[in-house]
C-alpha cells in the first residue's frame, strides 16, 4: 500500500496522485506541486489515503507545500498574463496569416511556460509564430492543436438537455461514440438531434448503450419474423425500454398490426440493424474527432 493525495487542476480531466510525504492535506486545500508541465497550483480532492501500490504509477511526485498568500497573488498575475497572451497571440496569428483558431491560453504557475491551445482543419506550420511569441514573453512557448471535443470541454456551455456540458462538468476522458449506437437506440438519425455543441455525436449516447445492447439480445429487431399468439408476423416497430413490439400479421390477404409484449414472442428469424450507405455518408463525419 502507498499513501497518496488526489489533486485536481483547473481544466484538467482527471485526478492526479501525489506523495504527501508524511503531511496531512484536507479536501479543498490548495497546494503547490510539480507536474510534467511545470510547477502548478492544484486543489486537494482526495485527502490522505492508502491505495494499492499497483493502482498508481510510481514514483509519485511529492507535494511541495500548501499554497500561501503570495501564491494566490501569483495566480492572479498569471491570469492577467494569460489574457494578455491570448490577445497578443491572436494578433500574431493574423500577422503570420495562419489558418487556426486560438481557444485558450494557460500559464504554468512559475511562468516557465505558456501553452496556447488551438484548433485547425489541418496541420499548421507555427514555427515562426512560436518565435514571435517567445520574443514578446521571454519564456518557453508551446502550441498544442486540439480537437473540437476538447474545445467544447475547455470553453464549456449548455447542452440541449439544459445542463452544463458533460465534458466540462464531470467526464474524465472522451469515450468513442458511433452512429451505430444511435441506430440501436432507435434515435432519429438527424444530425441536429444526435450531435452536441462540438458538432460530434453526443457523449450521452454512450451512457445507456450497455443497457440497449443487453435488451437487443432478446428483443426482435425491425424486419424479424416472429411467432405471436395469433400466428407468424413481421416486426415493424420496437420499443426496447417498454418491451412493446408492433407486429404485422397477414391473414386472408389482409394486413393488420398488433402490439405484443416481447415475452409473448418467439423469434423465428431475426434481422440486423444496419446503417445504409446513405446514412454512413451523411453521418460519418459526426464520428470524426480530428
Amino acid at each position: 500500500m502507498v499513501n497518496i493525495v488526489g489533486i485536481h487542476f483547473k481544466n484538467a480531466d482527471k485526478i492526479y496522485y501525489f506523495d504527501p510525504e508524511n503531511q496531512f492535506y484536507q479536501k479543498g486545500e490548495k497546494v503547490i506541486v510539480e507536474t510534467v508541465r511545470g510547477v502548478e497550483m492544484g486543489e486537494v480532492v482526495l485527502s490522505n489515503r492508502m491505495v494499492p501500490r499497483e493502482s498508481v504509477v510510481m514514483p509519485l511526485n511529492p507535494i511541495m507545500r500548501k499554497a500561501e498568500k503570495k501564491d494566490f497573488k501569483q495566480l492572479a498575475e498569471n491570469e492577467k498574463l494569460e489574457k494578455e497572451a491570448f490577445d497578443v497571440c491572436n494578433a500574431k496569428v493574423k500577422e503570420h496569416g495562419l489558418d487556426m483558431k486560438l481557444i485558450d491560453v494557460k500559464c504554468t504557475f512559475d511562468c516557465s511556460k505558456i501553452l496556447f491551445y488551438f484548433t485547425a482543419d489541418g496541420r499548421v506550420d507555427f514555427r515562426e509564430l512560436v518565435k514571435s511569441l517567445a520574443a514578446v514573453f521571454k519564456t518557453r512557448i508551446e502550441l498544442r492543436q486540439i480537437g473540437v471535443r476538447d474545445e467544447a470541454k475547455m470553453l464549456g456551455g449548455m447542452g440541449v438537455c439544459g445542463m452544463e456540458l458533460c465534458c466540462r462538468r464531470f467526464l474524465d476522458s472522451f469515450q468513442p461514440v458511433s452512429i451505430k449506437m444511435a441506430k440501436e437506440q432507435g434515435l432519429s438519425l438527424n444530425p441536429a438531434k444526435i450531435s452536441g455543441t462540438c458538432g460530434r455525436l453526443m457523449c450521452c449516447l454512450k451512457y445507456e448503450q450497455e443497457t440497449y445492447e443487453h435488451l437487443l439480445k432478446y428483443t426482435p429487431k425491425i424486419g424479424a419474423i416472429v411467432q405471436t399468439p395469433d400466428g407468424k408476423g413481421t416486426v415493424v416497430e420496437t420499443n426496447l425500454l417498454t418491451g412493446k413490439i408492433k407486429v404485422n400479421l397477414k391473414k386472408n390477404d389482409d394486413s393488420v398490426n398488433h402490439i405484443y409484449d416481447v415475452k409473448d414472442l418467439v423469434i423465428i428469424k431475426d434481422a440486423d440493424i444496419k446503417l445504409t450507405p446513405e446514412e454512413v455518408k451523411e453521418l460519418g463525419k459526426l464520428e470524426d474527432d480530428k
